[in-house]
């Protein structure tokens, strides 16, 4: 019997994460972005039409569409908040101790972006201080994920991200599930919003989702003492 995260089964009211909700909403953002930019791409090829002139103000209309889906892209983006270079001890010693977690492959990456990698049943998994990046099999579509730890506000990032990558490895699904979705769309599209660091770990992280990557190591045995719990979606 698999492990059901505790803040999961907490929360009856939302259905369970899973590979068919992925897709759904996935879908659905497609459609959300599709109707974006009908609603202002379709009266601004009107209007060109109806007056060539009137070019500049079709293009202003345009861009606010673009500008739309540029936002949704960088709420995704910022959601996600990798380790910032260790500045003290404490710090330090639980980026080591996350190293040791992540595995060997994993832990340059970390040390350069910040993010820990893990392959999961449902993708590639880029995990910050307060949310994750899940690169969907094929590495075409991303889902970005706002999540914390709780009562996580005086420990180091290194700890924080440790405790929520234990609570994806215990139950991914769940993990999922209690997480809020602030973005899900094109790999492209988050990549223009992350800063150059974080693009680097979402290239290996679309490589790890088209080509199964590395084993994941072994799970160890996972601390109850603080698991994630959801925040808001930044609006």
């Amino acid at each position: 019997m698999e492990a059901i995260l505790a803040e999961a089964a907490a929360m009856p009211w939302r259905r369970r994460a899973g590979e068919r909700s992925l897709t759904r909403e996935g879908r659905i953002w497609t459609l959300w972005s599709v109707g974006i930019v009908v609603t202002f791409g379709l009266p601004a090829a009107l209007l060109i039409w109806m007056e060539p002139l009137a070019l500049p103000v079709s293009a202003i209309f345009l861009g606010h569409g673009i500008a739309v889906l540029h936002l949704q892209a960088r709420r995704g983006a910022r959601g996600v908040k990798p380790i910032e270079t260790a500045t003290d001890p404490a710090e330090r010693t639980a980026l080591g101790l996350l190293g040791d977690l992540v595995g060997h492959d994993a832990r340059q990456l970390l040390t350069e972006t910040g993010l820990a990698l893990q392959r999961g049943r449902l993708g590639a998994w880029l995990v910050g201080q307060e949310g994750a990046i899940l690169v969907r099999p094929g590495g075409h579509r991303v889902h970005c994920f706002c999540v914390r730890v709780g009562e996580g506000g005086d420990l180091p990032p290194g700890d924080r991200v440790a405790h929520l990558l234990l609570a994806l490895r215990e139950d991914e699904e769940g993990f999922a599930t209690v997480a809020n979705r602030n973005f899900s769309g094109a790999t492209w599209r988050l990549r223009w919003e992350l800063a150059k660091p974080a693009r680097a770990a979402l290239r290996a992280g679309r490589r790890l989702a088209e080509s199964g990557g590395w084993p994941s190591p072994a799970n160890p045995p996972v601390s109850r003492r603080r698991l994630p719990r959801s925040r808001p979606s930044p609006r």
